[in-house]
């Protein structure tokens, strides 16, 4: 499975800077679907394996696909986005897989269940 491209929308209220907005929604998408595909916490030994982020996997620009972002401001208060992109990507790719596949897939790192080029 391979995934094309993701879309953002984001209400911020009032965005002083939508251009750093949408770097920041673009870089928690990528968080996102790093901990979707790979996140995962191995212990040996009473110990952490990953200790840093050389040993716990993250997608690099190459394997990211194309994000759209779309920042919708509603005159309401300034808020805080820097987070906003990353709680959505898991169970929004696990949406997507099951629409495609008719599969359900409760369990993360996703890559444990099905293959992703």
């Amino acid at each position: 499975m391979k995934i094309n491209k993701v879309f953002v929308a984001a209400d911020v209220g009032t965005a002083l800077d939508p251009r750093n907005l949408e770097a920041q929604l673009q870089s928690g998408v990528i968080f996102g679907l790093s901990a979707a595909l790979y996140g995962e916490i191995t212990f040996a030994k009473g110990a952490a394996e990953q200790t840093n982020f050389e040993s716990y996997p993250v997608l690099s620009m190459q394997q990211a696909p194309e994000i759209a972002v779309k920042v919708l401001e509603s005159g309401g208060p300034i808020r805080g986005a820097g987070e906003t992109g990353v709680p959505p990507v898991a169970p929004a790719l696990a949406n997507a897989i099951f629409q495609a596949t008719g599969k359900r897939f409760r369990e993360l790192p996703l890559r444990k269940q099905i293959d992703f080029i």
